[in-house]
């Protein structure tokens, strides 16, 4: 697929990219090998293969869930501008 001049500065319109005339033919260029490397990765047979959420195989480290050093909160909120009733106050954001 080959992308004209017209499409160029269509393209650069919606991006809200100000290209000057004499730039849209280079464009057009580089959008139509953008288009055509996708079309490359089309051909690609992906049958079977899984998808990948990382480059790289990791397993995701986990911590035992136990019971930590917890409850004090008069100590956490001691540190707090304003606490009410045991949580932190802050200022309404919402009208």
């Amino acid at each position: 697929m080959s992308i004209d001049k017209d499409t160029a500065r269509r393209v650069a319109h919606l991006a809200r990219i100000a290209v000057p005339e004499d730039q849209l033919d280079a464009l057009a260029g580089e959008l139509s090998g953008i288009l055509g490397f996708m079309e490359q990765l089309n051909e690609v047979d992906v049958d079977g293969v899984e998808p990948m959420t990382s480059v790289t195989p990791m397993d995701l480290k986990s911590r035992p869930d136990e019971i930590t050093d917890g409850g004090y909160p008069e100590r956490i909120l001691a540190n707090a501008p304003d606490a009410r009733e045991g949580f932190f106050a802050v200022p309404k954001v919402v009208e």
